[in-house]
């Protein structure tokens, strides 16, 4: 019995090691929530192979490592975040340890008008029917994926770093007003009604 739970634990070890490979230059510093590995899975399609850590402690979790400046853009996106919602009086989920941002293949690298815009298809959902719906699904930059672990998606980018910025600010403000400000986070949640970002002022 003792023989059989060394092998069961042996296989769990090695589908650990073989789902992430840690970054030796920025290790991460804690593990990665299983329920977001999942919803980001879903959501993407794609199989996650590398966790590693911004300068300032976010968790990102990708398919391939990503580069410095993509790592650096993250960290400037929470911090324009962090500073508005100080200004706020927001306290909760200020703290770049706070988040997980999983990085997963784009969907499409030009929007309808030729511009370099990395997306992730998702599903309509309340979009159905409208001018963005695209036959059952939209094009969107992020999706949040939880708020207790928190954590969002955004998608791969080669260039236009300043945009990973931007996306990180927009999807960060629905889970800073998630754990701060209930009514404004309601109001905001669905882009259709209109709450477009940046929210936070």
């Amino acid at each position: 019995m003792r023989i059989r739970a060394l092998i069961t634990l042996a296989g769990i070890a090695l589908v650990a090691f073989t789902t992430f490979t840690v970054s030796a230059q920025r290790p991460a510093r804690q593990s990665v929530d299983p329920y977001l590995v999942g919803r980001a899975q879903q959501v993407t399609g794609d199989r996650f192979s590398v966790a590693t850590t911004t300068p300032r402690g976010v968790k990102v979790v990708a398919r391939v490592m990503p580069r410095a400046e993509v790592l650096n853009a993250i960290d400037q996106g929470f911090a324009e975040l962090f500073a508005v919602a100080q200004r706020h009086g927001y306290r909760n989920n200020l703290s770049f340890q706070d988040y997980t941002v999983f990085i997963g293949r784009a969907d499409r690298v030009k929007n309808a008008a030729g511009q370099y815009s990395p997306d992730i298809a998702v599903g309509a959902a309340q979009y159905a029917g409208s001018v963005y719906d695209q036959g059952g699904y939209v094009f969107a930059a992020g999706m949040v994926l939880g708020y207790n672990p928190s954590g969002f998606v955004i998608a791969e980018h080669e260039r236009d770093f300043g945009r990973i910025a931007n996306v990180v600010r927009y999807e960060g403000e629905h889970i800073v007003l998630y754990h701060n400000d209930r009514r404004l986070y309601s109001q905001t949640l669905d882009h259709s009604r209109g709450g477009s970002h940046p929210i936070l002022q």
